[in-house]
């Protein structure tokens, strides 16, 4: 009787008792989100949002939803598997899904507004649908006849064409008469038609290839040559198979793709091509289109990124204009804040040229009119454009670095130094505003907030909410909520004085008597922000992943650091410049600056302190264990870069230059330099058909470390990517890295052995 109430008494105990991550909670299908749509954008009629959200059994596989605002109702529009063939990707799909942190995504994964906001255009198993959403019911969607694999699919501004890219052409069917033809007839082999080249799908933000006039009369085209391209042979290794892959790479030094730009009509004729200039040994960095048509512009960076023009043409003659220039001493940043007004007179252009990212009204004659912002904060990004009201609304951390927030300022430039937030709530705030500005969507968490989606006047009032997403009982997350670690956020100073900001979360059961090891988590390269204060970084699926697994870990009994170092995202081009020229110095300096701090903390076990990073954080743990060794017990590096002569030309030149015109600073930011130092346990964990960090990198790194006797740790993926986004891979990445932490880092607790 007693045991039996004993049994009663503890029953009600073990629904509030907390119950602690998992990996497998983590990076399984379900997710801890919640429901988070994705791909969130205003119709263009301003009568329903639509999103991508994902099942509630699997955060990776989406179906095309829709909210009405004048109804107040949520409902699907298409369930993915109704339409699903079964059919894999193509091998280019498969590319571009991987370059754009997609390829652990199924279902419907990108969809495209028609202007007039009646129909919805979406890809889905290899083929091609349109949605029309006045149709009767089982009658709404329409597949195109594509007649082969295709790529980046678009509706017309108009709404008379679809376009596509087919077998390296451009393509184009006219929806009344439902037939597909080729404005293009070269591509194949070494050239590609309407297509952005690897090194603008991977670095320059930019993967269209292909532009259409607002009123349908013709297409703007990149077409590339990569016949001077060196091609490299990479094995891509997998668990039943090795296949040699031939791959056109342009690593660091080596020669791009040679392009042009074209002209061409929805009805087909010959292209006409526009004149780039005499020097091939450029980038193509963006292109768009003027109100009105009769112009097109586009921007050319050239091969050092020190020099980016802004040219307009005539599409009647071909003939050009010189807008502006823009010029640095170490690198040019490309951004997506071009806007072309429809006054037809002027234009808003966005410049680092003050040391911080902001933006200026341009006369259309090139001539600076005035300074839309100004001040020494940053802008992120232009979010939209009221030109009836003289708006202009922006992204940016102007009043915490970790935050993101939204701002308001006037065209005119009366409030360049005093932009007016419109987002009230401290934390991350990431928008979609409408064609005109007024109202917008805003996704917002922070760290006890999941991802909520509401829609916003554009003064920031609430209109409606899109996804309240509660942590409820019925949340994902709830069987967590009571395990759940806060982190705190704080700050240090780099040995140049500037402030690097940093974000901390102490043990479960945290005891400032006992003294922890430490799990030291970091991105470190540029454009990355890691310190971010959200649910989860917002920066993609895995980086939110990656926020819970440091909170796993801390309730594993780590002490769990992360610090974003000098030459990241979002703090002006002081912060970031210093690592011109040479990478791997002032990063981890900094990094050993947030070293030393924790262990001046009466709570930190200094013996034990561990480091992990991926891709460029995996280098960043190759740099940090070679030339820090005696103040690091354990480091794991994931895909790591080990050799920036094997990286690609535009990223890698940004910072270093050419190996021909800096050959010290290659070899001084590689890790090889260094080696002799690392004394310290390393993990090495490699994707063994990563397109992105070529896997050498890691075969060159085992033989340095072997050639020198150091003894290290090694997990392969076969057939694996840059971001190891096939089932089961991140968990069984996962449960390896905090298990080896935990024999690194964790005393072995003695054992009495058992009497005879």
């Amino acid at each position: 009787m007693r045991a039996l109430l004993l049994l009663l008494l503890l029953i009600p105990l073990r629904g509030v008792m907390a119950e602690p991550l998992t990996i497998e909670a983590i990076f399984g299908g379900g997710g801890l989100d919640g429901p988070t749509p994705r791909e969130l954008a205003i119709s263009p009629d301003g009568e329903r949002v639509t999103f991508l959200r994902p099942r509630a059994d699997d955060q990776g596989h989406l179906d095309l939803w829709e909210y009405s605002i004048r109804e107040k109702k949520t409902r699907m529009l298409v369930d993915a598997d109704s339409l699903a063939s079964g059919k894999p990707l193509s091998d280019a799909e498969k590319a571009r899904r991987e370059r754009a942190r997609l390829a652990g995504l199924s279902g419907i994964i990108h969809y495209q507004w028609s202007v007039d906001g009646k129909t919805l255009l979406f890809p889905l198993g290899g083929k091609l649908y349109l949605y029309t959403l006045a149709a009767a019911q089982g009658k709404a969607v329409r597949e195109l006849p594509t007649g082969g694999e295709f790529i980046d699919p678009k509706i017309s501004p108009k709404g008379r064409y679809v376009s596509y890219v087919r077998e390296q052409n451009l393509w184009v069917i006219d929806l009344q008469s439902n037939k597909a033809r080729a404005l293009t007839l070269d591509g194949g082999g070494t050239i590609h038609n309407a297509e952005a080249e690897f090194v603008a799908q991977e670095e320059m933000d930019r993967s269209d290839g292909y532009w259409w006039a607002s009123d349908d009369s013709m297409i703007a085209f990149e077409r590339y040559d990569e016949t001077q391209v060196p091609i490299i042979k990479r094995s891509e290794v997998f668990a039943d198979r090795t296949e040699v892959i031939e791959q056109r790479y342009p690593a660091a030094g080596s020669r791009n793709v040679t392009v042009t730009l074209g002209l061409v009509s929805p009805e087909g004729g010959e292209a006409r091509w526009i004149d780039l200039g005499a020097d091939t040994d450029i980038y193509l960095a963006r292109v768009n289109w003027l109100h009105g048509d009769k112009h097109l512009s586009y921007q050319l960076q050239s091969r050092n990124q020190q020099r980016l023009d802004l040219r307009r043409v005539d599409v009647a003659t071909l003939e050009q204009t010189d807008l502006l220039r823009e010029s640095s001493t170490t690198w040019i940043n490309l951004n997506d804040d071009l806007r072309f007004l429809k006054d037809g007179r002027t234009f808003i252009w966005a410049s680092e040229r003050s040391g911080y990212l902001h933006l200026y009204l341009y006369g259309i004659d090139g001539k600076l009119r005035h300074a839309i912002s100004r001040g020494e904060w940053n802008i992120d990004k232009l979010l939209g454009v009221d030109e009836t009201g003289g708006y202009v609304y922006v992204q940016s951390n102007r009043d915490f670095v970790p935050d993101t927030q939204i701002y308001r300022l006037k065209l005119d430039g009366s409030t360049a130094d005093a932009p007016l937030r419109v987002s009230t709530r401290d934390g991350t705030h990431t928008s979609v505003f409408s064609a005109d500005a007024s109202v917008y969507l805003d996704t917002f968490s922070d760290p006890a907030t999941p991802p909520q989606v509401s829609l916003h006047k554009a003064d920031g009032s609430l209109i409606e909410w899109i996804e309240k997403n509660p942590l409820d009982d019925s949340h994902p997350y709830a069987r967590y909520r009571d395990s759940r670690i806060t982190p705190e956020f704080g700050m240090l100073k780099a040995d140049d004085g500037q402030t690097l900001h940093y974000r901390l979360y102490k043990p479960a059961n945290f005891d400032p008597a006992r003294r922890y090891p430490v799990f030291s988590f970091y991105y470190g390269g540029p454009h990355v922000q890691k310190v971010v204060r959200a649910w989860g970084d917002p920066a993609s699926a895995h980086a939110a992943q990656q926020t819970q697994f440091l909170e796993y870990m801390a309730q594993r009994g780590y002490v769990v650091f992360t610090l974003d170092n000098r030459g990241m995202a979002r703090r002006g081009r002081k912060f970031s410049d210093v690592i011109y020229r040479q990478l791997g110095n002032a990063e981890v300096l900094d990094q050993l600056s947030g070293i030393h701090w924790l262990k001046e903390q009466p709570w930190v076990d200094g013996d034990r302190v561990g480091v992990f990073g991926w891709s460029y954080g995996g280098y960043m743990t190759t740099m940090l264990l070679s030339k820090a060794s005696d103040e690091i017990a354990a480091g794991v590096a994931v895909a790591p870069v080990t050799d920036w002569t094997l990286y690609d030309t535009h990223y890698t030149e940004r910072y270093l230059s050419s190996p021909a015109d800096n050959p010290a600073g290659y070899i001084r930011s590689a890790p090889f330099a260094w080696l002799d130092g690392l004394t310290s346990r390393l993990f090495l964990i490699h994707g063994m058909a990563d397109d992105n960090v070529l896997f050498v990198n890691s075969t060159a790194l085992m033989s340095g470390l072997q050639k020198r006797g150091i003894q290290f740790d090694l997990m392969t993926y076969p057939g694996a990517k840059h971001g190891l986004s096939s089932a089961g891979e991140r968990e069984h990445a996962y449960h390896a890295i905090a298990n080896w932490m935990d024999r690194q880092l964790k005393p072995v607790q003695a054992t009495v052995p058992a009497e005879p």
